[in-house]
């Protein structure tokens, strides 16, 4: 049992003591100071122990971006739960699956979360709790700060290669959160108003979240998307830094009415979840100004690499195609099969050490022992550093695509990228798919913007690459698939590809 200073919630409280006067949240209508968060954290930390959970339970969590959200895992925290964040919006096998594997001892639940009740009456005897019963309930007696297991959390990926995990992270990493936060107001960054739709069932959602209440910040929480929301919001409530996917950034960017809207008060407009095309963030710099902020990360390493402050620098242009440098306290090794690290400019698999990395998978053990090796994190993403230590990504281990008589391996990122820098190209996706002859080939699915013929788009990736690079055949589609954090869906890709040329 540790002591009763190794809970990082208690930190959290004396932060949000020295904070008090200060807004804290915001969704919609409703707004918190810190002194009110604070109160509402210590009166949901008492409604959980009067409901007879103990401290070092384990409690499920069905909650939508809510603005009772964050209050609650810092309660269950402080009581020293375990906090498993079961996403509302996968699809009901997966939620069976990941409550049969919680062997939770509650459940709780919000309003937004349609499936909240039904799951709760599938879960009995559990017992069950809404999230506005908890938040309002008179406690018995205050709650006493004491001695607790330490707390931790489970949380979900984002299901892009088909197969969501579920991903363990210790206290330790909300004490990084806390640790990069201080060293964020050390270094004398302005306190950030930061508009989120990262929900906390995400590795993403939680640093976000977390990192922008530990600054002493304005969270917004959101659940809806739109273009015209961004921009209204930004300008009216001057927000200066938010999180957007590639697919959304280019939205904002094809938006007509994006330029009527004042964004100047943006100072982080961070790009990340999946590759964005030179070619967008140059109209990103152009539209939004030096802001632009590319990260890398993962759910079982949130943060990897990040670069701030995005321009085009003449001396090295290819650098609007690199994932930036280490963050914070990342290390990071480029690998080859046999795990031998490699030498600037060499492809091979991206490892990574930090205290943000995982403990592991939840029911898995064997893919826990493969992903995690000495202490570190297998990425399966692919790619190279620079002399500098840029990384270069250029694929997922398992979208790699061998093809010719010799075995090439050949990537879809830099293809993609290619695609994305035609002027009449909107967004690109590419994927390998078998071939008779040469194995597997390349095929793009092209979102156009003006006509195009694939004839055109062949000998502009043979021109920027070479030919064994450039797609065997194109599908022009009105859109790409987007999973429902807005990547791009590459499973259902395949899936299409298997419709439109396999049936």
């Amino acid at each position: 049992m540790p002591g009763i200073g190794s809970n990082y919630v208690h930190r959290v409280l004396e932060l949000f003591a020295v904070f008090s006067e200060r807004p804290a949240l915001v969704r919609g209508p409703r707004r918190a100071t810190y002194g009110e968060l604070s109160a509402d954290v210590l009166r949901i930390a008492a409604a959980v122990r009067d409901a007879g959970i103990r401290p070092g339970g384990k409690v499920l969590v069905m909650a939508a971006n809510c603005f009772d959200a964050p209050a609650l895992q810092l309660a269950l925290h402080l009581h020293g739960c375990r906090v498993l964040w079961c996403a509302p919006i996968t699809s009901r096998r997966e939620i069976d699956r990941f409550a049969a594997l919680a062997d939770a001892d509650a459940f709780v639940y919000d309003s937004e979360a349609e499936l909240g009740p039904e799951l709760a009456s599938a879960l009995a005897p559990m017992p069950s709790y809404g999230l506005g019963d908890l938040v309002g309930r008179p406690a018995a007696a205050p709650y006493v700060i004491g001695e607790v297991p330490a707390p931790d959390s489970v949380l979900q990926t984002s299901g892009t290669t088909g197969d969501p995990k579920l991903v363990h992270h210790t206290s330790a990493f909300y004490e990084q959160i806390l640790e990069l936060a201080a060293a964020f107001v050390g270094n004398g960054f302005p306190l950030l108003r930061h508009y989120s739709g990262s929900p906390l069932w995400l590795a993403s959602g939680q640093i976000t979240s977390f990192f922008n209440l530990f600054t002493g910040g304005v969270l917004f929480l959101t659940d809806t998307w739109s273009p015209v929301e961004f921009y209204e919001t930004v300008s009216t409530e001057r927000i200066t830094s938010t999180y957007v996917t590639p697919p959304m950034l280019y939205e904002l960017l094809d938006y007509p009415g994006g330029p009527d809207f004042d964004c100047s008060s943006l100072f982080m407009l961070n790009v990340g979840a999946g590759p964005a095309t030179p070619a967008r963030l140059r109209q990103g710099i152009s539209r939004f100004g030096p802001v632009l902020r590319i990260v890398y990360g993962l759910s079982e390493a949130v943060v990897v690499t990040a670069q701030p402050g995005l321009t085009e620098d003449p001396a090295h242009p290819e650098r609007l195609a690199s994932a930036g440098m280490a963050y914070g306290d990342v290390e990071l090794e480029i690998r080859d099969d046999d795990g031998k690290v490699l030498e600037p400019g060499q492809d091979g698999e991206v490892w990574v050490r930090s205290k943000l990395t995982f403990a592991g998978y939840l029911g898995k053990p064997e893919l826990t022992a493969e992903t995690l090796v000495d202490g570190w994190l297998r990425t399966r993403d692919l790619g190279h550093l620079d002399a500098d230590g840029y990384l270069f990504l250029v694929d997922r281990v398992h979208d790699m695509i061998v093809t010719t008589r010799r075995n090439w391996a050949i990537f879809c990122r830099p293809i993609e990228d290619a695609l994305g820098d035609h002027p009449a190209v909107r967004t690109a996706a590419v994927i390998g798919v078998p071939d008779p002859v040469v194995g597997e080939a390349v095929h793009a699915f092209v979102v156009t913007r003006s006509s195009v013929s694939v004839e055109e788009l062949r000998s502009w990736v043979t021109e920027q690459l070479n030919e064994m690079w450039a797609p065997a055949a194109i599908d022009f589609v009105d859109e790409l698939p987007l999973t429902k954090i807005a990547k791009v869906d590459k499973v259902a890709l395949r899936k299409l590809y298997a419709e439109l040329h396999l049936s």
